[in-house]
Parts: C-alpha cells; structure tokens; sequence
C-alpha cells in the first residue's frame, strides 16, 4: 500500500538492547518511546518535532540517530518517511552518515555506496544480503518507496531484528506511538536535565562489560596501581626535567586518583 503524500513519520533503529540503548536516548532531549526489537531497540519520537521547524523529518531523525550512536557506541539506522518519499540514515559514532532514499514511485535516490556501507556497519552477509540490498538501488517499475522500505526491513530481519506488532513504517506518527507503547516491555524515555543523564550513562557503563574495572575491587586495584605507577615517575620526571615522564606521570596519577574517587562515592551512594 503506498505512503499517502500527507503522511510523515519515522523512527530509529539502534544495534543494541534497550538496557545499553537508554541513556544514550536521554541525548536528542525529547520524549522518546523505546521498545525491545529482537536483539535492537526501535526508538518512536513522542511527538512530532518537523512540525514545529524547518527542518524535515529526515534531517530530525539524522540528528537523533547521530547523538544516539555516539552515546550508545553502536549503528543507529534512521527510517523516514515524508511527502511520499522515503530513506534512511545510518548513524555509525563519528564516522560520516550512510544516507538513501526513494521517491514516492520508488525511483532509487543516492549513491549505491551507501547500502554496502550499511551491510558492513550492521554485519550482514557481504554476499546474500548485499546482493538483496543492491536490489533495492535499481529501478523497479512494480516497486513504490514503501516497499523499499520494508524490503530494507525485511533483509535486517536476518541481522536480528524483530519489529513489535504494528510498528511498521509507513504508518502515521500517532500509530506508531500507539503500537510502541503497548509493545511487550516498551518504556517511555524523558529528558530529565544533564545530572540524570549523566547518571544514567554512568549506571550503564557499570552493568557493562567494563563495570568491574570501573567500580569494585577491581576498579580499586588498577587505581592503587596507577598511583604506585605515577607517583614515583612524575617526582622522577621532575627531578630529570623530562617533561614526556612528568606528563606521563601526571596523567597516570590523576587518573587513579579519581578512580578510587569514583568508586568510593559510588559505592557510598550504593
């Protein structure tokens, strides 16, 4: 069924679980809706910025998409649509954006370049999956720009992605909250202030891989070290006038100082 010229929307695919996706969403500063999607998080605006700027939805949810993957340190694929066309972005970190579009009759618009670049940032099959992709960037009489993108859909479906019922692209943006909210263990995110979000990062790096290094008895060990490290070469640097040792020095005291920091007023708030 094709996208209704009036109908504009979209939403945000990040490569990670809701527990590593949600206090990097605190970033665009808006209510979002986050919602398990197999093995990603599917983010829905709360509301519907584009209609309050000049900025479209495409370039909002490229903006989003890029603060998320930053926080979060994975993919974040941005899936738009608006005035009948569609496309998408992918946000990777710092690494520039891969972005593709169709219009409403589903003629391709953008460089081929952009769909491998989204095979590769989102592990899928350099081959199957690639070829299906570059499908989607040749002309195709019967194909209409909403079918491209559940063709898209479709193929990141073998990357692990398993969209809740009625979270579809393509619907209106009222839909789309609608079926995100009473999606199965779906929540709703709000920009609080910076102290929160902040906190909320921290709380995600300790329930991380790196938590024990960050706080605990390990994270107290590689901090007594550093400084039983840096001490001695910064005095020595000094004493030499070696500014690389004093530096070193420095920085290996400074950061064991406030490891231990850390981890003592984390573990007293705990």
């Amino acid at each position: 069924m094709p996208i209704p010229p009036s109908t504009a929307g979209g939403l945000l695919l990040c490569r990670a679980e809701p527990l590593a996706a949600r206090p990097a969403a605190h970033l665009p500063r808006v209510r979002l809706l986050l919602a398990p999607a197999g093995g990603w998080t599917a983010i829905v605006p709360g509301g519907e910025p584009w209609l309050d700027g000049e900025d479209s939805v495409a370039e909002v949810l490229a903006g989003w998409g890029s603060a998320i993957a930053i926080g979060v340190g994975r993919p974040v694929l941005s899936l738009w649509w608006e005035d009948g066309r569609t496309g998408f972005s992918l946000a990777g970190g710092f690494r520039r954006a891969a972005v593709y579009g169709w219009a409403a009759d589903g003629t391709p618009d953008g460089e081929p370049e952009a769909v491998r670049t989204l095979a590769a940032r989102l592990g899928l099959d350099p081959v199957l999956d690639l070829e299906e992709l570059e499908r989607l960037t040749r002309p195709d009489a019967e194909a209409d720009g909403y079918s491209r993108l559940l063709g898209l859909i479709a193929l990141l479906s073998r990357a692990g992605l398993a969209l809740p019922p009625g979270l579809t692209p393509g619907e209106p943006a009222d839909r789309l909250r609608e079926a995100a909210r009473y999606a199965p263990g779906a929540e709703t995110v709000e920009w609080s202030g910076w102290r929160e979000a902040v906190r909320a990062e921290l709380d995600a790096v300790e329930d991380g891989p790196l938590g024990p290094w960050v706080l605990g008895p390990k994270a107290r060990l590689l901090g007594t070290a550093e400084l039983a490290a840096g001490a001695p070469l910064l005095l020595w640097g000094a004493r030499r006038r070696s500014p690389g040792r004093m530096t070193a020095g420095a920085v290996l005291t400074a950061h064991g100082a406030l490891a231990l920091a850390y981890d003592r007023a984390r573990t007293r708030r705990g």
